[in-house]
């Protein structure tokens, strides 16, 4: 199963857009945010997905009540964590790593995504850790998002 990968998208429209067009193009299965989408008006690119969307909050999603009003018909909105299973893999979806250490010592997951540094990392042991860099671009100047393969346990970061 192929599954989008994205993070600290923080209301960049145009970026967005293109995210969105890179993972219908790539026909993934289901998108992963790792939190700071920021505003509810990101809804009118995010909606225009293929495939359905898991969220978890960043420290930035301020206005939660109308985000999860706003992404609900298409999206899953989560306020700390998500975990679940996908492509019969374990994955654990955060935003700030501040526990990413223990988690992945922990062995319970197969993959974790996370976001909030802003700095995209792909770490292959075992659990694969993957934040996808900033969609924005705002920080880093390098708008990036992931696509992971849960059949390989691989993921590629993809520049926007």
């Amino acid at each position: 199963m192929k599954i989008g990968l994205i993070a600290d998208s923080h209301e960049h429209m145009p970026v967005i857009a293109r995210a969105v067009d890179l993972f219908n193009c790539e026909g993934v299965g289901v998108v992963l945010h790792a939190g700071d989408i920021i505003s509810p008006i990101t809804a009118r690119e995010f909606r225009k997905l293929q495939a359905p969307m898991i969220v978890v909050l960043g420290n930035n999603d301020g206005e939660k009540l109308f985000l999860k009003e706003t992404f609900s018909p298409f999206a899953e909105i989560h306020e700390r964590a998500w975990e679940g299973e996908l492509g019969g893999r374990k994955i654990l979806l955060i935003h700030a790593p501040d526990t990413l250490p223990a988690l992945e010592r922990s062995g319970a997951y197969d993959v974790i995504v996370y976001g909030h540094t802003h700095a995209a990392e792909i770490r292959k042991g075992r659990t694969l850790v993957v934040n996808p860099g900033e969609c924005c671009g705002w920080i880093t100047g390098r708008p990036t998002v992931a696509i992971l393969d849960t059949a390989a346990m691989e993921a590629e970061l993809r520049d926007l």
